[in-house]
């Protein structure tokens, strides 16, 4: 089924699928006649002696300056032009191209009253793989992602820059793509400057793509765990329904059913029922309190993600051929404050990885210390742990809260703002962390299961087990680890790890 802009609502797997090519996406008959009426509106307004604010006035704390329909077009360039200030390096094309997706649907929804041709250019870029470069810095999330998206959109009046087709990293002049298809720059008209570069996509679209991969890691987060109680033998009694029932939050519930589908008729964990042991470290015994805050989290930040992708945020909004009403739709706080707490949720999950990486060390239970049984001689799995300690400490730092800060801007009139585009960068930096901590624990708890055999654990973790010795040998010697570590993480990054299973 195709999607229709402006017409149907995204979710997380619909626009990554569009993104992807996956799921189709046009704009409908219904879109397009949205998106007309809206702009012929603005073609009223912007003929009228009434001064509106976007559509004949400057911006900022020059819209009491009222713009002649003859200056429209060289104010929407101008507009381009002094907000494309971005720094750093670029972000990745793939959240590029999800907000030329999120933007075209919020403009085909007709009330931001940019003109069909606009659209329809946007939608040629994406079929074309012409994507636009987009620096990381320079947003601070109100008027929304002002730098970011005016980066996006100087390739519609032949400036700026795009990615080349495919894989490349390399970039050629926007001017000399659009003339190898044939396409010459667009004239921008009243209001669509500001229709274009208002908004949250570069905030948005970070969330989209954190969303995505934390999905994975919470699910796996759970395999790593559950691998690694079966290597300490520590106790299934803490994931039993009935401690769950009286303390319902989702995210526990949930984690502690994957958990008892994680070690169903594991001859290992049979093998030491009765032992004198009488409870487990918290970072065994509390894993769905732990990973289950993690998923509430994750899943807050889902809903509100999903109302964004779905919404208009640029300003003003155009409701009638006599009004464009000027609020503060474009204002990231909503995504911010989540995107801040959820960064929280994803280093706590490297957090308690970590101790349980420190637990597997110290030789409990009858696992040999440093898990080798060569130590002197042989430094075992003993600094790896070093590196999840080092990537935790990262994480902590990356955990301040960009939403609780604001600097004005704009000589004032922009006087409070989010950073929310700060938010979104560093949750995905600490969830790339996290990507490393959880391949380390993998490994740890795989080198751990080698000495519980012959017991054997779940099918599922057995099998999880199989994929890492397909790229990784049992330890049983020194030996160079960093290739061992690197081949954990791809197997992560790939997301090779079976995470997904039902929970019966």
């Amino acid at each position: 089924m195709a999607f229709h802009y402006g017409i149907d609502q995204l979710d997380l797997d619909t626009v990554n699928g569009i993104a992807t090519g996956r799921i189709p996406a046009l704009l409908s008959e219904a879109a397009v006649a949205k998106i007309n009426q809206s702009r012929a509106c603005v073609d009223v307004m912007a003929a009228s002696d009434k001064a509106i604010y976007g559509i004949n006035t400057g911006f900022g704390p020059l819209c009491d300056t009222q713009i002649s329909p003859a200056e429209t077009a060289l104010l929407q360039k101008n507009l381009l032009i002094t907000h494309a200030v971005g720094v750093g390096e670029p972000i990745a094309k793939a959240i590029s191209k999800l907000m030329l997706i999120t933007k075209v649907h919020a403009l085909s929804q007709g009330f931001s009253g940019v003109r069909l041709a606009v659209v329809e250019r946007m939608l040629k870029f994406i079929e074309l793989d012409l994507i636009p470069v987009v620096p990381e810095q320079g947003s601070v999330g109100a008027s929304g992602d002002l730098a970011p998206l005016s980066h996006l959109f100087l390739p519609l009046i032949g400036e700026g820059e795009f990615w080349a087709k495919g894989d490349s990293k390399d970039i050629i002049p926007a001017a000399q793509a659009l003339a190898e298809h044939g396409l010459t720059p667009l004239e921008l008209q009243a209001k669509e400057g500001l229709g274009l570069i208002n908004g949250t996509q570069f905030i948005l679209s970070h969330g989209i793509t954190a969303l995505t991969k934390m999905q994975y890691l919470l699910d796996l987060a759970d395999v790593a765990g559950a691998m690694s109680i079966e290597g300490m033998q520590g106790s299934g009694s803490p994931f039993r329904p009935e401690l769950h029932e009286i303390r319902p939050f989702p995210g526990n519930i949930e984690v502690a059913a994957r958990m008892r589908r994680l070690f169903k008729d594991s001859q290992n964990m049979a093998s030491h029922t009765g032992c004198a042991r009488v409870q487990d470290p918290y970072s065994l015994r509390c894993i769905p309190q732990v990973h289950g805050a993690s998923r509430n989290a994750f899943n807050h930040l889902k809903q509100l993600v999903e109302i964004e992708m779905n919404s208009v945020t640029d300003n003003p909004i155009v409701i009638s051929s006599e009004e464009a009403l000027s609020g503060g739709g474009f204002h990231g706080q909503p995504l911010a404050m989540v995107l801040d707490y959820t960064s929280i949720a994803a280093a706590e999950l490297g957090n308690i990885s970590d101790r349980r990486c420190y637990l597997l060390l110290e030789g409990l239970h009858g696992l040999p210390r440093l898990l080798t049984k060569a130590g002197g001689l042989n430094s075992g799995m003993m600094i790896p742990q070093y590196t999840t300690a080092a990537l935790v400490t990262e994480n902590k730092s990356l955990c301040f809260p960009p939403s609780a800060d604001s600097v004005p801007t704009s000589m004032g009139q922009e006087d409070h703002v989010s950073m929310g585009s700060i938010s979104g960068r560093k949750l995905n930096q600490i969830l790339g962390n996290l990507e490393k901590i959880l391949a380390i624990e993998l490994m740890y708890a795989a080198q751990a299961l080698e000495f519980r055999r012959p017991n054997r654990c779940s099918d599922l973790i057995e099998e999880n087990h199989a994929i890492i010795r397909a790229k990784v040998a049992k330890l049983e010697e020194d030996r160079l680890l960093k290739p061992d570590i690197d081949a954990m993480i791809k197997l992560v990054r790939t997301q090779a790890f079976r995470v997904n299973f039902a929970l019966n």
